[in-house]
């Protein structure tokens, strides 16, 4: 059995930008919950959680890392995550494991482009917000103007809990005992800033508020963590990873006042087996078993690792699991409380536990495991991820090596929801797409050192899309005789554009058995031969509705595969009448550079066909830029920006929509096409 109950879980993610310190406030916080017994040092590579080859190389954590550890008799999941833009997916996707996200800020560059995001992401992924100023003992920071920035930023419901004082070398308490002074804020207005706005969410509490001036903290325990759940109140503390100032009160903070899983906001799961019919899960232990899994990560000596979080019921080691809708159990053998690169044996698990499975497989990212096998089919209604935008085509650089390649680049991709795999026929290519250059270098780099494969990179084909912007009418009579059974099969359709971004529709609208139902899969199939050919210019087709309304068979020659020919070519025909048009890739851009960069970095954007949507002063001295521009035109971007901004600018892509191509490319991708020759 635990030692704890579910409501003494907290499970916490610590996000932001890179280089605020959640690494080293995660190793501040285990040391001082006596988990560790001296906290290590990212420059030194003997930190708990950056304990990966990469990690250490490149100083920068670029997984997800859990440790589990027991404080004030509690249990805490903390969860450390990677702050470049480039590994956004790996973040997003602890979200839904945990109660409460801690964005951190480093104090001497204030509120940073990710930080930004974070804040957002984690507001829509409806979680408890809190906002950790970090490095606040480096001389000369204007915290007062820090603390203002995250204000601004992030609403005036972002509320101090504690201040720095004496030169930032303590923190005071502004919440449980406020008392003392702090360096550039009233303790005493602080704490009734945030208690007025706690107490607005309790109508009761506020009367005895206004009726006695004064209500303890006990009192305001349940309002608070409704304040949070409500987006009404986010909580700022102020602390130094490096000396120690504040942690302790963080740990208290969390402890105290943070959501445990019977308490936080709740995720939304759907029943598959009933169109997504909403279901009840609660963090109550002795319900049915239904957990998640929010990560995979593959180690060379233990090999698969199994992350997931239990949100009802409880799972006893070797006990029978149901992954998704399978008939068949698998053991939960090698059960263990994930803590870094090491784990602790665990003979149970209840509601609200972060486990990891080892040596498993069948198990998934976002797999769903269950106690008992049901018609329910139980899924977790998922957060949208950003579309990985930058791409390079993949080739073996030993012959021989294809085998292992795909099975390495399955392992990452299924680790990472946001690298993707993608097959270019028509040109040849295998692509691994990321989030950026650092992205796919790690990939790389992970291949070579963890697999002992190497690859060769070239830059893939622009992953354009062909669509049309009228409606049509396509026709096709395929007839062949050979001496002996012919073939016969005619077909009638129409296609119209769909809303961008809609697909692909396929619509039977015969009547009277004009073609038998058993053909139209074929027709159906030989449309879906042009989708993914082109039909002008070699690239898929998207947005578009094709509706069979007429046809002819014959009762002896008619087969399937005069069918799919008919329904080819009558594509074919309608496709060429329906003014097709090429799409081209759209990205949203959001740039960071000196503010004395601003003008070359815009009329760089511009030259590319960009267009700059908005600008905003972020910390002294640097702007963030954001705005729109196709995915052609970003090749050499990465070294034209350093080149501008002498080495400091950064930016992030995501993809935006498909627009038509000018008229100039349109031609130019036409020309080169040359579509197979029909039977």
């Amino acid at each position: 059995m635990t030692e704890y109950t579910t409501t003494d879980i907290r499970n916490v993610a610590l996000v932001g930008h890179a280089g605020s310190g959640k690494t080293s406030l995660a190793e501040a916080l285990l040391h001082k919950a006596g988990a560790i017994t001296s906290a290590g040092r990212v420059d030194k590579g003997n930190t708990t959680n950056d304990f990966d080859v990469l990690e250490k190389k490149h100083q920068h954590s670029l997984e997800a890392s859990i440790s589990a550890f027991h404080y004030d008799k509690h249990q805490i999941n903390l969860i450390d995550t990677p702050g470049a833009p480039d590994f956004i997916g790996v973040t997003l996707g602890v979200l839904s494991a945990v109660e409460t996200v801690v964005v951190v800020v480093n104090a001497a560059s204030g509120v940073e482009g990710t930080t930004r995001r974070m804040m957002e992401w984690a507001k829509n992924a409806d979680r408890c917000r809190m906002v950790v100023v970090n490095k606040v003992d480096v001389p000369g920071i204007d915290l007062a103007g820090v603390y203002d920035e995250i204000r601004e930023a992030f609403g005036r419901e972002c509320l101090a809990v504690n201040l720095p004082a004496s030169g930032a070398t303590t923190v005071v308490d502004c919440f449980f005992d406020p008392a003392g002074d702090a360096d550039f804020s009233s303790v005493e207005e602080a704490h009734t800033a945030i208690v007025d706005q706690v107490v607005e969410v309790d109508e009761e509490l506020m009367t005895v508020y206004l009726d006695q001036g004064e209500v303890s903290p006990d009192q305001l325990h349940d309002p608070f963590e409704q304040a949070m759940r409500e987006g009404h109140l986010v909580p700022v503390c102020f602390l130094s990873s490096e000396t120690g100032a504040g942690v302790a009160e963080l740990l208290d903070v969390i402890t105290r006042l943070m959501p445990n899983p019977k308490e936080g906001n709740p995720l939304k799961f759907v029943n598959g087996a009933q169109e997504g019919a909403a279901l009840a899960i609660a963090a109550d232990p002795e319900k049915a078993l239904l957990g998640h899994v929010f990560k995979i990560a593959f180690d060379p000596f233990v090999g698969r690792q199994v992350y997931f979080r239990v949100h009802q019921g409880t799972v006893k080691k070797d006990e029978p699991l149901f992954v998704d809708d399978a008939r068949k159990a698998i053991k939960a053998a090698n059960m263990a409380s994930p803590f870094g690169k090491e784990s602790r044996e665990r003979a149970s698990a209840i509601a609200g536990d972060i486990m990891m499975l080892a040596k498993v497989d069948g198990i998934h990212l976002n797999s769903m495991l269950q106690s008992t096998q049901n018609d329910t089919q139980p899924r977790l209604e998922q957060q949208a991820l950003p579309m990985p935008m930058v791409g390079l085509s993949v080739t073996p650089k030993n012959r021989g090596d294809e085998q292992k390649i795909a099975e390495a680049l399955g392992k990452l991709i299924e680790s990472d929801p946001c690298l993707r795999i993608e097959r270019n026929a028509s040109a040849n290519e295998t692509v691994l797409r990321g989030m950026g250059d650092l992205h796919l270098r790690i990939a790389f780099e992970r291949m070579k050192e963890q697999y002992g494969i190497e690859v060769e990179t070239a830059v893939p084909t622009i992953p354009y899309r062909e669509t049309i912007s009228r409606k049509s009418e396509g026709h096709c009579r395929h007839k062949k005789q050979t001496g002996g059974a012919g073939q016969f099969g005619e077909v009638y359709l129409r296609v119209e554009p769909m809303p961008r971004g809609e697909g692909f529709e396929f619509v039977n609208a015969t009547v009277g058995g004009v073609v038998p139902s058993q053909f139209i899969p074929a027709v159906e199939k030989g449309v879906r031969q042009v989708l993914e050919g082109g039909a002008f210019a070699g690239f898929p087709i998207q947005d578009v509705r094709v509706t069979v309304y007429d046809g002819k068979y014959h009762a002896v020659d008619s087969k399937e595969i005069a069918f799919v020919s008919a329904g080819r070519k009558a594509f074919l025909d309608a496709i060429a009448k329906a003014n097709p048009v090429v799409l081209e890739p759209i990205a949203d851009v959001e740039i960071t550079a000196p503010s004395d960069s601003m003008g070359d970095v815009a009329g760089d954007l511009s030259s590319r066909r960009g267009r700059v949507s908005n600008t905003d002063s972020l910390a002294a001295g640097v702007v963030a830029i954001s705005g729109q521009v196709p995915l052609a035109e970003m090749e050499d971007y990465q070294s034209k920006l350093k080149s501008m901004t002498g080495g400091e600018g950064n930016f992030s892509m995501h993809f935006n929509a498909y627009e038509p191509a000018p008229l100039d490319v349109q031609k130019r991708l036409s020309n080169a096409f040359q579509r197979p020759e029909e039977e």
